[in-house]
C-alpha cells in the first residue's frame, strides 16, 4: 500500500526498525487491505444548457433528482444532436470514492452493484468499465437484463450543475449477492443516501444486508450522503439509519443543513458526532472540516495557532486520531478545519468529485490503518483502537490536496495519484 499522503521519507512503509517490527511470524502479503463500496452503477453524461433548462424540464437546479428513461432518451438525443453533450465518463458517488481510492493507495477495492448483462463496445455499459480503474474489481457485479443506470448532469452558463438520473439497472443488486466473506475482510465499507431513497428497492435491502455483516465484523461503515433533497425528505430515517449503522458520514454544507438543521458548518460536525465517530465536512472554497472522538488519554494539542468559531479553540486536540466513541474511557470531540491547498486551483474545470476525492483520501488513511496494524502489530502506534493511521489534521492536510486535484482536471476520477515530488511552496504545506 502506497503511504497517505506526502510525508518524509522515514514514516513509508515498510516499517524496518529493528525495535518497531513483530517478534512473531507475520505475512502482510496475506492480509486484505482493500475497500469494499456499493453503489448505483452509472455512467455521468455532462451537458452545457441554457440557463432555462432545468426549469423547462422540470428540474429542481442544482439537485439530483430521478427522470425517466424515455425522458433521458428525449434529452440526450436533443443535446447530442445540437452538440451540447461535453462528455460521458464512469460515474456514481461510490464508484468515483473506489477508483480514487485504488489511484491514491496502489490496492485492490471491491464494487458491489448491478451492470447490464450484454456489454458492448461503446454501450454505456463498456464506458463504464473502459474509465474505471484497474485495481477496481468488478467481478461481483451483479448481471441485470435492464440497461444501465444514467447521471446527466445539466451544466448552465452560472457553473451550476442539475442532476436527472436515469436508473436502468442502477437499484437491481439483489440481497443475495453480498458477497459475507469479502465484506467481512474488509478495510471499510463505503455506502451512499442515494442506496436507501426507496426501501422497496432490492439495492435498500442489499445495503442493509451489508451494513450489518460489517458491523457484526468491526467493519467501519463509511457514508456520503449524496444531495440535500434526499436528506430533507427523510431526515428522521436518515439520523436514525445513520446512528446504528454508519461509522463515518461525509457530506457538503447543503447535506449537513439537511441532516443536523445547522447551518454553521463546525457545529454542523458537532451534531453529526451525536450520530457517528467521524464526520467529513467538505465546504467549497471555505475548505473542510474533520471531526471525530478520541479518549482523553490520548488526546494529543496541537502546536499550530488556536483557532475560535463557533467553537472555542476548537482545532487544539487536532493532532489526535480520532477513536470509535464506545472505545473511548472519557470521551470528548474533537476538530480540524483546513482552507483550499494554496487557495485552491486557477482555474477550476469541474466541481464535481471534489468531495469524493477528499473521501477517498480519509479511506485510504482508514486503510493504511489496518496495513499498518497488520505489518507492525507490536508497534506502540497499535496500542489504541483508532479509526486512523494519521491524526485529524494530517488527515485534512491529504484530503485537501486530493481535492484539488480533483478540481484541476475535467472529470471526478483521478488520471493519476499525486505528485512524486512537490515545489518548496508545496512541501511546506505538507511539513506543517
Amino acid at each position: 500500500m502506497k503511504f497517505p499522503g506526502k510525508r518524509k521519507s522515514e514514516h513509508y512503509f515498510p516499517v524496518s526498525e529493528k525495535t518497531r517490527e513483530s517478534a512473531d511470524a507475520h505475512d502482510p502479503a496475506g492480509e486484505p487491505f482493500y475497500l469494499v463500496g456499493i453503489d448505483q452503477l452509472l455512467v455521468d453524461i455532462e451537458c452545457a444548457v441554457d440557463a432555462d433548462f432545468p426549469a423547462r424540464e422540470g428540474l429542481k437546479k442544482g439537485e439530483s433528482q430521478i427522470i425517466d428513461d424515455a425522458k433521458a432518451d428525449r434529452i440526450y438525443d436533443e443535446l447530442k444532436a445540437a452538440g451540447r453533450v461535453n462528455g460521458e465518463y464512469a460515474g456514481g458517488s461510490v464508484g468515483n470514492t473506489l477508483h480514487n481510492y485504488s489511484v491514491l493507495s496502489d490496492e485492490r477495492s471491491v464494487a458491489l452493484g448491478a451492470i447490464e448483462r450484454d456489454i458492448a463496445v461503446g454501450d454505456y455499459a463498456f464506458k463504464y468499465l473502459r474509465n474505471t480503474s484497474t485495481n477496481v474489481d468488478l467481478s461481483y457485479l451483479q448481471p441485470s437484463d435492464n440497461p444501465m443506470g444514467r447521471a446527466m448532469c445539466f451544466v448552465t452558463p452560472d457553473g451550476e450543475r442539475t442532476f436527472g438520473i436515469s436508473k436502468g439497472c442502477m437499484n437491481d443488486l439483489s440481497p443475495d449477492s453480498i458477497p459475507v466473506r469479502v465484506v467481512e475482510k474488509a478495510s471499510a465499507l463505503l455506502i451512499s443516501a442515494y442506496l436507501l431513497r426507496e426501501e422497496s428497492d432490492p439495492i435498500f435491502k442489499a445495503a442493509v444486508k451489508a451494513c450489518g455483516i460489517a458491523l457484526d465484523s468491526g467493519v467501519p461503515v463509511v457514508m456520503t450522503l449524496g444531495t440535500a433533497s434526499l436528506i430533507e425528505s427523510k431526515k428522521d430515517f436518515f439520523r436514525e439509519f445513520i446512528k446504528k449503522h454508519v461509522t463515518c458520514v461525509a457530506m457538503n454544507d447543503q447535506e449537513a443543513l439537511a441532516l443536523t438543521g445547522t447551518a454553521d458548518p463546525l457545529l454542523a460536525a458537532e451534531n453529526a458526532l451525536e450520530l457517528a465517530d467521524l464526520a467529513l465536512l467538505t465546504v467549497g472554497e471555505h475548505g473542510l472540516y474533520l471531526g471525530g472522538w478520541v479518549d482523553e488519554e490520548h488526546a494529543r494539542k496541537t502546536t499550530h495557532k488556536l483557532h475560535t468559531k463557533s467553537i472555542v479553540d476548537y482545532n487544539m486536540y487536532e493532532f489526535s486520531r480520532p477513536m470509535r466513541r464506545e472505545d473511548c474511557v472519557k470521551p470528548f470531540k474533537i476538530y480540524s478545519h483546513i482552507n483550499p491547498f494554496l487557495g485552491g486551483p486557477r482555474n477550476i474545470r469541474n466541481t464535481n468529485g471534489a468531495g469524493d476525492g477528499a473521501l477517498a483520501a480519509l479511506l485510504h488513511d482508514m486503510g493504511a490503518r489496518k496495513y499498518h496494524q497488520a505489518k507492525v502489530p507490536k508497534s506502540p502506534k497499535n496500542l489504541v483502537s483508532a479509526l486512523t493511521y494519521s491524526s485529524l489534521s494530517q488527515i485534512c492536510k491529504y484530503a485537501n490536496r486530493v481535492s484539488y486535484e480533483v478540481l484541476a482536471q475535467n472529470s471526478p476520477r483521478l488520471m493519476r495519484g499525486l505528485p512524486e515530488r512537490e515545489d518548496s511552496l508545496q512541501e511546506a504545506y505538507w511539513d506543517a
